[in-house]
Formats: structure tokens, C-alpha cells, sequence
């Protein structure tokens, strides 16, 4: 397995941990527990994102062009039509 594949996995992986965090802090009534989901989310969002920069640096990832005016404007609508 080479390097770009193993980043990959990586923050795939890290990607999903961090939406089945969000969903058990959205699920549990325990105060004590859910702060430390938030801890734990920080903490996996921190190294996702030191991931996510070593695979820019490396070219292993080339992130989707910016969204011009227009596409922002049509998006807006959408979500604020009631």
C-alpha cells in the first residue's frame, strides 16, 4: 500500500468516526458523557485537519474549485425558501 492510499484511508476513516460522533452527542442526555464526545470530536477534528494539510502539501488531495457568486447566491436561496 503507498503512502497517498494509507492518507487516504486515513481521513476516510477519521470521516467517519467524526459523523458517528455527531450523532451520539446528538443522542445521549448525559451531560457528562456528551462533553466528552465534544472533547473527542475536537480532538479527531484536530488531526483530520493535520491530515487533510499533509495531503494538500504532498498533492495526494486538490480540493474542488471555489463556488463562483452565482452558485453561492443560487445555494442561498434554496436553503432560506420556506
Amino acid at each position: 500500500m503507498d503512502e497517498k492510499t494509507m492518507v487516504a484511508d486515513t481521513l476516510a476513516g477519521i470521516n467517519s468516526e467524526l459523523v458517528r460522533m455527531g450523532e451520539m452527542i446528538n443522542q445521549t442526555e448525559n451531560p457528562q458523557l456528551k462533553s466528552l464526545l465534544k472533547q473527542m470530536r475536537n480532538q479527531c477534528e484536530a488531526s483530520q485537519e493535520e491530515i487533510y494539510q499533509i495531503a494538500r502539501s504532498k498533492q495526494y488531495y486538490v480540493p474542488a474549485a471555489k463556488a463562483t457568486a452565482e452558485e453561492i447566491q443560487h445555494v442561498r436561496s434554496v436553503l432560506t425558501q420556506g
